[in-house]
């Protein structure tokens, strides 16, 4: 019994080594009679094809299931388009890290093969809605499953700038911006910006301080309900940005506000049965190896 019928495809553009497991997966797909949805992107890269294609977001509407096939950005970019659908994304890692892409491309028929036929692990991963107001107007949203960053932008200089947690003012803190990460981003630049590693099913956020002007600024971790709230203080003489997980783009400027809260739609990440967090901490961060190993 196949447990999905239609599959949608999504790859990372730019890369031989995407469109070969393509190819590869598109043919062990057809063998085991599924139905496969090309992303209309990669479609245009992939002549003769002979598949029904259409964008990311309507993939949600008509899939059962979506696979993609690049590194952890193109997953990134994956899930915002169809979080909201509650169709499960599975990845194949074609990229580098690979903290969410966890199956290699030689294993394609063994790990896809029992996912298919219904041996996974579901995670439930929240996303971040992220929307800049100024004078009380939106003008910029954006969402995120990795973090929501303020930053100088091109200007090298710090920002000032005031946060607040569910209301409650925190503190003015002058830096080179703030990183506000899930727990799926806390491996990513939270990480290299000096945050903890947090467990996937956590329901948390870290804010991060990026070079703060004090010593005394810590990464702080709260609920993962809580809303926040940035003011870009008037004082400054520089226009920074919002970006979201590194793709997505807000230009802000002085007196504006920046709130960020979880989304309610949630993406649905698949695993082989044999997934392990903790392995995959040791085999790409190069933590120490298993006792007897």
């Amino acid at each position: 019994m196949d447990y999905f019928r239609n599959v949608g495809l999504i790859g990372r553009l730019g890369s031989k080594a995407v469109i070969d497991t393509l190819k590869h997966l598109i043919r062990y797909l057809h063998d085991r009679g599924m139905t496969c949805v090309l992303d209309q992107k990669i479609a245009e890269v992939m002549p003769g094809h002979g598949l029904q294609i259409c964008k990311p977001k309507m993939m949600g509407e008509i899939c059962d299931l979506v696979i993609v096939v690049g590194g952890d950005g193109s997953l990134l970019g994956a899930a915002r388009s169809i979080a909201s659908s509650h169709v499960p994304v599975l990845g194949v890692n074609r990229g580098n890290l690979g903290f969410l892409t966890d199956i290699a491309p030689d294993q394609i028929e063994q790990k896809v093969g029992e996912v298919l036929d219904g041996k996974y692990i579901v995670e439930s991963r929240f996303l971040l809605d992220v929307v800049v107001k100024r004078g009380g107007e939106p003008i910029g949203e954006a969402m995120a499953l990795n973090d929501c960053v303020l930053h100088p932008g091109k200007a090298a200089r710090m920002i000032q700038f005031e946060l607040y947690i569910e209301g409650q003012f925190v503190y003015t803190q002058k830096s080179d911006g703030l990183i506000v990460s899930t727990p799926t981003g806390s491996t990513a630049y939270a990480l290299s910006g000096g945050g903890p590693i947090m467990h996937p099913r956590l329901d948390a956020l870290v804010l991060v301080p990026m070079f703060p002007h004090t010593l005394s600024s810590r990464p702080i971790v709260v609920d993962g309900n809580s809303e926040l709230k940035l003011v870009i203080s008037e004082d400054n003489e520089m226009y920074p940005t919002v970006s979201c997980d590194g793709q997505n783009s807000i230009n802000c400027a002085p007196g504006d506000t920046i709130t960020i809260h979880k989304k309610p739609n949630k993406l649905k990440l698949l695993h082989p049965l044999d997934y392990d967090f903790y392995s995959t901490c040791r085999e790409k961060l190069g933590w120490g190896t298993k006792p007897g190993d």
